[in-house]
């Protein structure tokens, strides 16, 4: 990689920096920003992603046939391959004999359907290369649709970064709430969602003070900041970005904010994901030249 701002062979650490081996350091991020772009190319991973549907309700019906209202590719299905029946907050499926759809394997007939909501894993329903799965948003409850053989799967060119610099790595002083506290967190579906916030996590950057909210996920433990900067929609993604830092541990107030690992949200590969947005007290006033770069510049 190209341009890497390191001094070879030596510990570096300014005020507010942990130190670090450049060496070391620099395969660690290499090799996290490779595990990166795997997962964004594996089976089931957001290049796979080729739809979104919200469910009305009653029956929704599914197949290749452009009258249905989920409508499948016409490579992997059936003009007419089942419904999805929504009633009293719960799915159901119903298949179509001979249409092919399995769920863990087994053929299909009909079955109530696990939804994603409160961080639980959804059943997912296969169809050839295709999976489709229950999602809920707020009061929505819709199927996203995976394709392995999607077109934005086919011609990814790859992820493209900012060169490694370890300035901005930063040490935090994480400052925990008084008492539980969520904040709102927006959506690119125009809702605003309640998300649990531990505390504000501060911190100094080119000589300025800043700071960021992080919130936790359902079953995680990790801090998640959304945050956008002075280079969000100009060299990165328009919609912010995302970084996951580890919680402070044994009493002690210090979190490693590793913007070299920020990295651009599902929206910025696919339409048809749900992303949070960065919530107002998470706008920088400054560029964060590290991290991933828009994937739609420079193409």
């Amino acid at each position: 990689m190209k341009a890497i701002l390191l001094m070879a062979g030596m510990w570096l650490g300014a005020p507010g920096q942990p130190a670090v081996d450049p060496g070391s350091y620099v395969q660690q991020e290499e090799s996290w920003r490779r595990e990166r772009q795997a997962r964004l190319k594996a089976d089931g991973g957001w290049l796979t992603v080729a739809g979104l549907f919200w469910l009305k309700p009653g029956a929704n019906s599914f197949g290749a046939d452009p009258g249905n209202d989920v409508v499948l590719p016409g490579h992997a299905a059936p003009a007419r391959a089942g419904r999805f029946v929504l009633e009293g907050g719960h799915v159901r499926v119903e298949v179509r004999p001979g249409a092919g759809v399995t769920r863990a394997g087994r053929p299909v007939t009909r079955a109530d359907l696990r939804s994603d909501a409160d961080g639980a894993a959804p059943d997912v329903l296969a169809l050839g290369p295709l999976t489709m799965q229950v999602i809920a948003r707020g009061a929505r409850l819709g199927v996203r649709l995976k394709d392995r053989e999607s077109a934005a799967r086919r011609d990814f060119k790859g992820t493209r970064w900012f060169p490694i610099r370890t300035e901005y790595r930063v040490l935090a002083r994480f400052v925990a709430r008084a008492a539980p506290e969520k904040i709102g967190v927006p959506t690119v579906l125009g809702t605003v969602e309640p998300m649990p916030s531990p505390g504000t996590l501060t911190f100094q950057l080119g000589g300025k003070t800043m700071s960021l909210d992080p919130v936790v996920e359902p079953g995680e433990r990790e801090l998640f900041v959304i945050f956008r900067d002075a280079t969000s929609g100009r060299t990165t993604y328009g919609g912010g970005r995302f970084l996951y830092a580890d919680p402070p541990r044994d009493g002690h107030d210090d979190v490693v904010l590793d913007f070299n690992r920020a990295y651009s949200p599902p929206c910025a590969f696919t339409r048809y994901a749900t992303c949070p947005l960065p919530p107002s007290q998470n706008h920088l006033h400054v560029a964060i030249e590290a991290g991933e770069l828009d994937p739609e510049q420079g193409r």
